[in-house]
């Protein structure tokens, strides 16, 4: 793992934190950062003291090396596309569904359009790319979740309740994840009404698969007299 804490500003949506697993590009970082012993920055340090810090653990979270750096490590500059961060998020953006790809590229350059671009996208598409599991790299992690979470927040709660009855397991995953977030649960309560359908289909599959949602979607996920949305 790789922590660096200029990331996320210099790439809004990028994670301080991020995995790096294949072995070359563990083999590129080691030998970016260079002959570092014990751990304590040596062969970094300079009168001026780091710009920003670089440290890289392994995969039990034990400190492996760790640097202070006056200037950008190329290879880990979330900002360069060419980087191994920007590698991993280009890999989830290909990745994305063919109506989303576009929307997924932007978010992946740091550039994340306004979720209405995409407003034609059927919304239990958005709650299965929501819901498939995190890919792309570890760099592409976060904004797996943000870039589609986006997107639900800006949906109407009966469309939203509507796509919750077209949506496969993969999609439920997704739409409990998305009405247990803020962004649903911010909303004000005579928006966060559903239908008695959609609501018994969301606790239904939390209580079988995220048993850890289910008191927040049993508080927050309010019940409509019916189902609202008719086609």
């Amino acid at each position: 793992m790789v922590t660096d804490r200029r990331n996320a500003a210099v790439l809004p949506g990028h994670p301080e934190t991020y995995e790096v697993t294949e072995a070359g590009q563990v083999g590129e970082v080691m030998g970016a950062l260079g002959d570092l012993r014990d751990g304590q920055g040596e062969g970094f340090e300079c009168m001026c003291l780091g710009e920003f810090r670089s440290t890289l653990y392994d995969a039990a979270g034990q400190r492996v090396r760790e640097a202070d750096r006056h200037g950008p490590l190329p290879l880990l500059d979330p900002a360069d596309p060419r980087s191994i961060p920007g590698q991993h998020r280009a890999a989830w953006a290909a990745g994305a569904p063919e109506p989303l790809r576009r929307y997924a590229e932007a978010w992946a350059r740091g550039e994340p359009p306004a979720p209405g671009t995409v407003a034609a996208t059927p919304l239990n598409l958005v709650f299965a790319w929501l819901g498939r599991p995190r890919g792309g790299g570890g760099a592409a992690r976060l904004i797996a979740r943000q870039a589609p979470l986006a997107v639900l927040g800006a949906a109407a709660t009966d469309a939203l309740a509507w796509a919750v009855r077209e949506s496969d397991a993969a999609g439920l995953d997704g739409a409990v994840e998305f009405f247990a977030s803020e962004h649903f649960t911010a909303r004000h309560p005579k928006k966060r009404r559903v239908g008695a359908t959609a609501r018994d289909v969301l606790l239904r599959h939390a209580r079988a698969r995220h048993p850890e949602h289910v008191a927040v979607l049993e508080r927050r996920l309010l019940r409509a007299a019916e189902d609202r949305v008719r086609r």
